[in-house]
Parts: C-alpha cells; structure tokens; sequence
C-alpha cells in the first residue's frame, strides 16, 4: 500500500462526501424529523480522516449554487441530474455550520466547480514541494495525481498514487482526462465519442497516445488490437468537435483565482459551544457527551492489555487466558457465585451446525474477563486443557438454571454446545435482544454495532486478527497472543451491553415485559427447532430441477422472440433497451439516477398489458426458485443428521417477526403450483406426518380488536366470513346475494387497509376506475367507522410519541413520522398503522410457540417434533397414530395463546409433506 507522508495537506471534496453519505447512510432524523444522516456521514468520515493523519493544513470544498463556465461552454453539461432531494438541501447548511465550528477552512468558490478549487490548490501544493491527500470518491480527480498528490477514498480507504492510476485505469494521470473525453461520462453528461467505451478508448491511447496524437494519427487506427479498430478512424473523424469539447468539460481548471493559498488553510480551536448547540439539535448523543467533557479524543475502555491490529492499538480490559487446572477452577468458583455471568463460544464456523469448539470467554465483573482455549492447532500452539475434560467441568455450571448468564446472540452458542451433549440452562439476557426490544429500528443488533453505539468502543473486529477473503484464519489458526483479547472482549463488552441497557429497559414495561416473557423464552425453543432440522426429499428436489430448467429455457426463448433479438435478460441495461428504447414499452418509475426502472413492481403494471414483462415475470420467478431451493436445498442437508437446519432470527425484522435463512422458510411461494412443488419435498420421518398448523385471518382479527369497531368485531364473534360480511356492508347487499367478485374486492379493501393501500392501488389491483375504488374505500369507512377512527388516532399518537406499540407493548419507532419529506413520512404512517397488527401477530404465534413447547415437555420424546415456523404457521412432525389427538391439543394452545376481543382461529392439516398438510 502507498505510504502516505506525515501530516499531509489534505483537500476534502465536500461535495462527493455529501452525496456519498446521504446515498450510504440511513435515512436518519432527529425527533422532529428533520434528516441527519448525510451530516452525520460528512461529519464521521471528517472526524475519521483527521484522527488518521493528523493534517496541519485542510480544507473542505463544496460546489457553489448556480452555473459554472462548462454550462457556458455546453449548455447540455449535467443537464440529465435531477434536483437534490430536499432532504438532502436542508442538510447542507447544518453541515456547513458544523464543519466552521470545528474549526476547519471551507471553501465555496462562485463560477467554478469543488473540482477546480480543489485541483488549483493541490498544483500550488504540488509544485511547493507540499504532499497533498485529495479526499474525493470522484474518478476525475485520478488526472490530478503526481508525486506530491494522493487520491484516498475514504470508503473503502483505498489509496492512489501515480502507479495506483495505471492499475486501475490502464493508464497513467497524464491520459485521464483524454480517457474521459473519448469514452464520455454519463453522470456528468459529457458526450465523448458515440461508440467509444472503456476497452477501445484504452485501445486507442495505449497504442497511439493522447487525442492530439489521435488526430495527428488517423491512418494508424485501424491496425490497433481492439475490437471495431478497423473502422474507428471514421467514426473519430466524424465526432472530433465533440471529442475536443469533452476535453475541454473533462479538464480540472487549475488556475482559478484564490485569495488564498495552501499555506493559509490552517486549522482554528474548535467552537465546543456551538458544536454542543448543533449535536443537540441534530441529537448526535455521542459528540454532544464528548464535546460536553471537553474531550478530543474518543472514550476508550480501561487500558490493561493491547493489541496490535491492522487498525493500531486497541484497548481492553483486565484479559486473562485460562492454561492450568486450578485457574479454571478458580474461576468456575467466581462464576459460580456471581448474580449474573457472560459467556461466549470461539469455534471453527458460522454454521452451528458444523462448528467446532475453539474457546470459551467469561466475564462476571465489567472489565475483567477471561479467555480459556480448547482447540487452537497452528503450529507452535501452546498446551491446552483437553475439551472433553473442560466440557465435563463446565458441564454443570453451564446447564444449572439457577445460575444465570447472559450472552450476544446466545442462542448460536446454546446450539454448539448441544452438539457438545450440554443444554446450556439459565439464560436470562440476551443483549441483542435488550437492544432489539429497546429499538428494533435503531440499527444492526451485532456486538460491533451495539459496542460502538451505546458503549463509544471500537471492538476489534475478527478481520483484524483473521485476515479477510480466501485467505481469512479460522479461530482455531489464530495465535492465542492475538485470539485471547478478542475472544475475552467479547464476554466483558457483552457483560457491559447488559448493564447499560437493562437499566433503561426497566423504565420501559412495555419492552420489558416483551424480552422477560417473550424473547428470552424463545431462544432454547428456537435453538431445538434449528437442532431438529426438517427432511427433505432430494430427489423430487432434483427432478424438480430439471422441469424448471427446461421451463426456464423455453421463457428466455419466448422472450427473446417478441423482443426480436438475443439478449441477457439478467442485464438491466440490456433489459431497459429492450422495453423502453425498443419497443417503446411506458416509463413507469425511474431509478434515482434517472434511468426507466425495471423493478418487479413495474414489470407487473406492465405486465397487465404486454406480454414480455408477463413472461419476463415467471422467468424470474422459476430463476430465483431454483437457485434457492431446488438446486441449493439438497446441497444444504447435514451429513451428520441427513435433514436441513435453518437458522431463525429474531432480531431482524422490526416488527417483531421471525425471519430465517440457510434455508429462508419464509420466502418459499404458496400460490404458485412450482413453488407448492418445492413444499411437497418437505417430508416427514418415517412413521410420522406433517401437520401445520395455521392462524386464520390474524391481522384482520387484530384490527377488530384495536379499533374495537362494532361492525368487524360482530363478524368476527359470529363465525361470519369477514371478506363476505365486507362485502355485504359495502356493496348493500345481503350475505347470500355477494358475489364472488365483491368478496374478492372486500377481500382486496380489507387486507389492503392493514398494509395503507391508497385508493389508486386498490383500483390497480381491482383493475378498476380509481373515483370506484375510492368510492369502496369511503364506503368501508362509513360501514365501519372504528377502523377510521383508530387509523387517525394511531397516526397522530405515532406523531407525537415517536412510535406505535403491539398489544403486548413490543414497541416500533418511527424516525420519519415528521419527516419534511413527505413519501417518507406517508410510509411511516402506513408502517404506523401496520406495525401493531402485524407485530402483535408476530408476539401471539411466539406466545403459542411457548405454550406448545411446554405442553412438549410432558409427551414422550420424539412422540410431537415442532420443525418449523413459517409467517403465521407452525409445522410439526408428528407420529402417525397420535396426529388425530395431538393435532387438536395445538390447535387448543394456538387459540389460547392471546385473550383477544374476537376469538382467535386456527386450521390444522396432516399429510405426507408439507404442502398436503397445509
């Protein structure tokens, strides 16, 4: 890696930051719902390169309002960008007024662009003698680079430097701006030669030179190796004028006059006052805490033990590593009479089922933890316990439920360890759950994220001590000098997480009760799930396989012959050309960048009316299906158990819902005939059946019970059918007289309500006139007024609390519920209303999910499996002669998992595979 010289004079291109971090950030805002997230992006990337190098000069640039000279030279020069969002405007400002108080020069020059104060000030630099870093994420700034000038982007903290340009363009600083201007720029409109693209302009200048030697040498071109040479010299001839202009648009001016130079651009004292005003105002809790103690550098952990990373020095705590017997027992003793303990697994995969144990770490008091290794083999390795003899003492520890333990994601060390043979016992906490429950929407639930967010630590990261890509270690390679105060940080940062989250989630009932009666209970039931796996059938799988295929090649055929050409229908480009340009198909909705999209939700408005996107459709479909589940999920079979085993999360989806992946259970299609196929491959064990069990019409029961509205909550008491019922009430007709239509249309309104569908979707999917859909919608309300009065009640408490809570008080925030930005704040109030139907659906099939896995515990073992969790749906193997009597047992604890104002609901089938049982 280019080594950068100490104390450079870095130039910041403010501009590509802000843009860069309102496109990578998430869509943050304060409680008043003004956006942040771009300056917070700025301001950490600022805070980040500064801590870095340690710059004596710097300064920021921004592009000024208005026209520059290139719109003066080509009218038509950025013309294609669209206006910066307004969430992006109101940021601009704060930004600047951030970036002043911390003391650093910023630069906003009238008639030029940030490039050209940039490039002007990093020549005068250059030919001073001055080493100057660009901080840019712009490829333009490349025909900058000398020997005293440095490109470094800062998102992946690549560096580049004379010969880094060659190796990433083909070229050297010296041809980039004749690269740009032969192959053209989209982005900024400037429109090279037609027909020239990245391989023949590089053909062009490697093998002739700059476009003077270009023009200079017409006749040559056509003996150059690259495709289309032979008649490049015409097409070169013909668009020279253009050529020449792009050149001229692609050229950094480095000669705008400044009233200032290098040399003065010198960082002042911060203004903490004024910072501390603005953290307040836009809530960034961590600066505001480190500006109010006058701190300069980040707060750190105590300092005992350290680490060399790739990041530098990283502080810990009070690290042991445990390598006799009597240490262990000492600390089996200190473990043993402390109120509460974390611990953590170190082992050789992600994959709990493959795992194998490397370490464990413990930690009872904050800041003091230990690391006790099992399994490093690398060479040279020093001597450890034996595992077996270490499991043995752990054993009983580990499995006590009186003595109670906390971990970060606890369950995948609960699943490890039973393939140990120990059923880790007394788990009270979890910290990603105490930070789920606390605020699902606050960000990853990871221990680096948690760590960094409430803690202010920087945790060292595995790629700091295992390497990264092919050549990343697995734990049992890694030294133990590097291993232990990894390994031992993860138990005291969890330890930490707990005792600064527990406390705040005891002020809150609601959440609390959420992780004490819901959560928590969860994971062993979860852990048992994923340990049990589900059977599959490999060969209709296979079989399966083959069908799709041949169906797949048939569709891109299809395809191909209404498109009238061969083309890649995986290529968005390729797929824009086809529908827009070429058969002149309606542009639905554009991409941010502006181009026609090509998004499922547009292919399927186009597919109302046009074949190819129809067919584009299912060619999707059976794609993805196959490569999923029907290729994958035979490949996905244990060797160990000959079942698959997936891994539920419950700290993913905001709501509260499980999700799954390794297989994803959630995603498998139920209307479609091939994905009712891929069902059928779920099987049982021999002398068992599959039984699911479902709740019926859950969100729609919800909603009876939240808006308490007399008319939905009547249907549902009576055992009425409520899309029917709907439809009387709507259409004013009487139960027997509905037709099958108007159930499908109540059908439509009532599930559509729950999701905030707008009268112009319910038209779209009703494929009626809108003024008719908004007729139906003004009718539902009058029919049942209680639906209208909690969606307007709900929307304005979320507005004012910030979030909306299930039943059981699992709570959602909703940052965007103020937003200026008025797409984003709708969709928070369609989340709003939402959010306590579908979250409460999601804590009532994990209150069933408990019943039923205490009711499990007084059965004989192996009689009821419970194997899956699929939306509203649980699926077991049962054994074939008690399926009759055990089938009604959990349809008894399904419905009695939530005392509702209507009854709950549950249908329950068997069969030979999951889709007949369904």
């Amino acid at each position: 890696m280019t080594k950068i010289a100490d104390n450079p004079f870095i130039l910041v291109d403010g501009s590509s930051y802000l843009f860069r971090a309102f496109h990578g950030m998430p869509p943050l805002t304060n409680s008043k719902g003004n956006p942040t997230g771009a300056v917070y992006g700025v301001i950490n990337m600022l805070r980040s390169l500064i801590k870095q190098y340690n710059p004596t000069h710097i300064a920021v640039i921004f592009d000024a309002k208005g026209k520059t000279f290139r719109d003066d030279i080509y009218p038509e020069y950025k013309a294609q960008r669209p206006p910066m969002p307004d969430d992006l405007r109101c940021q601009i400002e704060p930004l600047h007024d951030i970036i002043r108080a911390m003391g650093l020069p910023i630069i906003v020059e009238d008639g030029v662009e940030a490039d050209d104060v940039i490039g002007t000030l990093a020549r005068q630099a250059s030919a001073a003698g001055i080493h100057t870093l660009i901080s840019t994420g712009d490829k333009d700034m490349a025909q900058l680079v000398d020997e005293h000038i440095t490109l470094i982007n800062t998102m992946n903290n690549s560096i580049m430097d004379p010969e880094g340009v060659v190796e990433k363009f083909g070229v050297g600083p010296e041809l980039i701006i004749d690269f740009l201007a032969l192959k053209g720029d989209k982005v900024d409109n400037i429109p090279g030669v037609p027909g020239v693209g990245d391989k023949s302009a590089l053909g062009l200048l490697q093998g002739i030179g700059g476009i003077d030697a270009i023009y200079q040498n017409l006749d040559k071109i056509s003996g150059l190796d690259f495709r289309g040479a032979k008649t490049m010299a015409i097409k070169m001839a013909e668009f020279e004028e253009q050529a020449r202009l792009s050149y001229l648009l692609a050229t950094i001016k480095t000669d705008v006059e400044l009233g200032y130079t290098p040399q003065t651009l010198s960082p002042t004292p911060a203004d903490n006052d004024k910072l501390l005003n603005l953290f307040t105002e836009l809530e960034f809790k961590r600066w505001k805490e480190e500006v109010g103690k006058d701190s300069k550098e980040e707060p750190q952990v105590e300092k005992s033990v350290e680490i060399s990373t790739d990041k530098g020095t990283v502080s810990q705590g009070n690290y042991v590593t445990i390598l006799t017997e009597a240490e262990l027992h000492n600390w089996i003793d200190k473990l043993s009479s402390a109120t509460l303990f974390a611990v953590d697994t170190e082992t050789t995969s992600l994959n709990y089922m493959d795992a194998e144990l490397v370490g464990f770490s413990f930690a009872s008091e904050a800041g003091e933890a230990a690391y006790l290794p099992v399994g490093h083999d690398y060479p040279d390795a020093p001597e450890q316990l034996d595992r077996n003899w270490v499991l043995a003492q752990l054993k009983p520890l580990l499995e006590n439920d009186k003595i109670h333990k906390v971990g970060q994601h606890i369950k995948y060390d609960m699943n490890v360890l039973a393939n140990y043979g120990i059923t880790l016992r007394g788990v009270m906490f979890d910290t990603m759950l105490e930070s789920y429950v606390f605020n699902s929407t606050a960000g990853r639930h990871d221990m680096d994220s948690l760590s960094d967010r409430y803690l202010d630590h920087q945790t060292i990261h595995f790629e700091d001590i295992a390497g990264k890509g092919a050549k990343q270690l697995t734990f049992n390679q890694i030294e133990l000098e590097k291993a232990s105060p990894y390994a031992a940080e993860d138990a005291d940062i969890t330890l930490r997480l707990h005792q600064h989250l527990w406390p705040q989630l005891e002020q809150v009932a609601g959440p609390k009760q959420i992780l004490q009666e819901i959560e928590v209970p969860l994971i062993p039931i979860l852990a048992q799930m994923e340990q049990t796996g589900v059977l599959i059938d490999s060969q209709r799988l296979l079989e399966q396989s083959q069908f799709l295929a041949t169906r797949i090649l048939q569709l891109e055929q299809e395809v191909q012959d209404i498109a009238g050409q061969e083309f890649n229908l995986n290529s968005t480009k390729q797929l824009q050309e086809i529908l827009f340009d070429k058969l002149q198909l309606p542009v639905i909705k554009k991409t941010p960048k502006g181009a026609p999209s090509t998004a499922e939700e547009v292919l399927q408005q186009l597919a109302e009316d046009y074949p190819l996107p129809k067919l584009l459709l299912e060619y999707r479909g059976l794609t993805k299906l196959k490569s999923t589940y029907t290729d994958k999920l035979p490949k996905m079979i244990n060797h160990r158990t000959g079942r698959v085993h997936t891994s539920y999360h419950q700290a993913i989806a905001a709501t509260g819902r499980l999700s799954s992946t390794d297989p994803n259970l959630q995603n498998i299609p139920i209307r479609t005939e091939e994905g009712r196929k891929v069902r059928q491959a779920f099987v049982p064990a021999k002398g068992y059946k599959i039984v699911a069990a479902d709740y019926s019409q859950i969100e729609l029961r919800i909603m009876a019970h939240l808006s308490a509205d007399k008319g939905l909550l009547d249907a549902f008491s009576s055992g009425k059918d409520i899309h029917k019922s709907t439809a009387a009430e709507v259409f004013g007709v009487s139960l027997d007289e509905v037709t099958t239509n108007q159930r499908r249309s109540a059908k439509a309104i009532n599930f559509g309500l729950i999701y905030g569908m707008s009268a112009f979707g319910l038209a779209r999917q009703l494929s009626i006139p809108r003024h008719e859909a908004q007729q139906y919608m003004d009718l539902y309300f009058e029919r049942y007024p209680g639906v209208l009065t909690y969606m307007e009640t709900t929307r304005e408490s979320a507005k004012q609390n910030g979030f909306v809570e299930t039943v059981f008080g699992r709570r959602l925030y909703l940052p965007e519920i103020n937003s200026r930005n008025g797409a984003a704040r709708k969709g928070a109030e369609r989340a709003a209303i939402n959010a306590p139907m579908q979250g409460t659906a999601a804590d009532i099939i994990k209150k069933a999910m408990i019943k039923v896995a205490n009711w499990l515990t007084t059965l004989a073992d192996g009689e009821v499996r419970m194997i899956m969790q699929v939306h509203d749906e649980l699926v077991f193997e049962i054994k074939e002669h008690f399926v009759e009597k055990h089938k009604k047992s959990i349809i008894g604890l399904m419905e009695q998992a939530a005392t509702l104002s209507v009854p709950l609901l549950v249908e329950a089938g068997e069969g030979n595979n999951w889709d007949e049982a369904h």
